[in-house]
């Protein structure tokens, strides 16, 4: 009876420990894997490999389950015949299947799922070292199941993920609500064109290059901007962009008579359907605070500036100067005044 009941234990053991490590692995995250990965531990480490490539260590394990649970029972029934007799047999398998099931199946699935992170580091090692002893039957699985299993590489996260993860985390007080909020205006960078955040052409400040700084005077002063698009005959002649600050040193110093085309500086030209966030990085790298959009036609759309990108991520950026706040809703109630007025023209 000590034999029968020792190899009981030893099935139900070998079974809960294969079960619940098997569950642990799968458990844990693989960017928390890879967190954890950074402290240059050897079991985290050895987790890692074993997440990055997770068919053989499993295979290991539903391998030794397997003797666990088959050849185990085989033994323990050839036992239980000896000790019970034949009588007793079909009870004792019975009571031994729901032993295995509650104890060797559920309950250390159960545990395995809820403490997956410290049981994992535990086993990550001497499932690696099982993995290397069990090399050739484990390759001789892969390489069965292998035209199963081939597809598409999956990506370890994505944008919607990321994003729920910052709501849950906010929700659970985890991260600040300005944090989520941050992370939340980041992935908008990439769904906005310039068309989306650029002040309109009716807004845009501009001064004709063959002004001289004396007749541009009152102009430049008035203007609550620091650079201004200069311009040829039209709009959609723009000649580049001037520093208003230039323009005040100029008067400052009696330079009244120097022409205004004189202190201009290019400007870059962008279409209106360049995303936000790779303009972003052209502001960056090439050290620029303004942009003049162009339609598919070629026409002056707009300007954008660095600091309408910026406030995607930021919001409304508002200095004491700032006497229209929202130059697009502005425009928009600029353009609705003027067909308001030509409406009883039309009607006519």
């Amino acid at each position: 009876m000590f034999e029968l009941l020792t190899v009981v234990a030893i099935v139900l053991l070998g079974s809960a420990l294969c079960s619940g490590i098997e569950t642990a692995l799968l458990s844990v995250p693989l960017i928390k894997v890879q967190q954890l990965a950074q402290s240059r531990k050897l079991a985290a480490i050895a987790l890692l490999t074993i997440r990055e490539k997770i068919n053989r260590p499993i295979a290991t394990i539903v391998v030794l389950n397997n003797i666990f649970n088959i050849v185990g029972s085989m033994t323990v029934g050839h036992l239980a015949t000896l000790v019970l007799g034949d009588a007793w047999l079909g009870v004792f398998s019975g009571v031994l299947t729901f032993l295995i099931i509650v104890f060797g199946e559920i309950l250390p699935k159960t545990i395995g799922e809820r403490y997956a992170e410290p049981i994992a580091l535990l086993a990550a090692l001497p499932v690696k070292g099982l993995t290397v002893l069990m090399l050739p039957l484990v390759l001789a699985i892969e390489w069965v199941t292998a035209p199963f299993t081939r597809g598409k590489r999956r990506f370890t996260t994505n944008e919607a993920e990321i994003q729920l993860l910052a709501k849950i985390g906010r929700q659970e007080g985890i991260i600040e609500e300005d944090e989520a909020e941050m992370i939340q205006r980041v992935f908008r960078l990439n769904d906005m064109i310039a068309a989306d955040l650029m002040s309109p052409r009716v807004t845009i400040t501009h001064i004709r290059g063959d002004l001289t700084l004396a007749e541009a005077k009152w102009p430049v002063i008035a203007s609550q901007h620091s650079r201004m698009i200069v311009i040829g005959d039209s709009l959609d002649d723009v000649l580049g962009v001037v520093l208003k600050s230039e323009l005040m040193a100029g008067l400052v110093e009696g330079q009244v008579n120097r022409k205004i085309s004189t202190l201009t500086r290019p400007v870059r030209f962008v279409p209106e359907t360049v995303r936000v966030d790779k303009l972003l990085k052209e502001f960056l790298n090439f050290r620029e605070h303004i942009a003049v959009v162009l339609d598919e036609y070629g026409v002056v759309a707009g300007v954008i500036t660095l600091e309408d990108v910026l406030e995607v991520l930021t919001g409304e950026i508002v200095d004491e100067t700032d006497r229209i706040i929202d130059l697009q809703e502005a425009a928009r109630r600029r353009h609705q005044r003027l067909l308001n007025l030509l409406e009883p023209g039309i009607a006519r």
